[in-house]
C-alpha cells in the first residue's frame, strides 16, 4: 500500500495574506503586531483552499530580523495571529537576511522541502501564491504550480515566468479551484 501525499497551496505572508506596507515601490511587512491587516478576502481564500482538500502554509521571508530593523518577538507575534485568524495549517519563516545564503530564503526552495517533509506534501501536486518573483522562482524551483498576485510592485522582472498572473487573492484562488476541478474530470 502506496503512502498518500496531501497537497497544498503554499502563501507568501506579506502582500498576499496581509497588507504590506509599499514604499517606494516595495513591499514591506507591518511595523508592528497593531499595524497588521489581513487583506481583503484571506480568511475566504484559506477556507476555499481547505474546501478543496488542500492544506494552507505561509511560507515568508522575514529578513529584517537579521538586519537588526525587527524583533523576533514581534515577527513571531505577527505569525501567531495570522495563523490563529486564517486557522493556517502551518507556517515556516525565513529570518536570514540573503547574505546569510542559507536554503531556506525564498528564491531558495528550502522552506517548501522542509513543509513537505514534516507535513507528508507532495510539492508537485502543490500549488505557491506569492506577490514577488522571488515567491514564482522558489515555486517553481520546487516543482510547485506558481500564481503571481501582481500588486503593481516596481521590482518585478518582465520575464516573470508563473504558471498564472492575477489581480487579486480571490483571482489566485479562483485559478487553483479551476485548476482542482479539472483534475478531477
Amino acid at each position: 500500500m502506496g503512502i498518500h501525499l496531501k497537497r497544498a497551496v503554499f502563501f507568501d505572508r506579506d502582500g498576499v495574506l496581509n497588507e504590506a506596507e509599499v514604499v517606494d515601490g516595495t513591499p514591506h511587512p507591518p511595523a508592528s503586531l497593531a499595524r497588521l491587516r489581513l487583506a481583503r478576502g484571506a480568511r475566504e481564500a484559506v477556507r476555499a483552499v481547505r474546501a478543496l482538500g488542500l492544506e494552507s502554509v505561509v511560507v515568508t521571508n522575514q529578513p529584517d530580523v537579521a538586519r537588526g530593523t525587527q524583533t523576533r518577538a514581534v515577527v513571531d507575534a505577527i505569525n501567531a495571529d495570522v495563523a490563529s485568524r486564517l486557522e493556517l495549517d502551518a507556517l515556516y519563516a525565513c529570518f536570514h537576511d540573503s547574505s546569510d545564503d542559507c536554503q531556506c530564503r525564498k528564491p531558495r526552495p528550502g522552506l517548501l522541502f522542509q513543509a513537505a517533509s514534516d507535513r507528508g506534501i507532495s510539492l508537485a501536486g502543490s500549488y505557491l501564491v506569492g506577490d514577488r518573483h522571488t515567491d514564482v522562482a522558489c515555486g517553481r524551483a520546487a516543482g510547485c504550480v506558481t500564481v503571481f498576485v501582481d500588486r503593481g510592485y516596481g521590482e518585478t522582472p518582465a520575464n516573470l515566468q508563473a504558471d498564472a498572473r492575477v489581480a487579486s487573492l480571490d483571482e489566485a484562488v479562483a485559478y487553483i479551484a479551476d485548476r482542482e476541478g479539472r483534475r478531477d474530470d
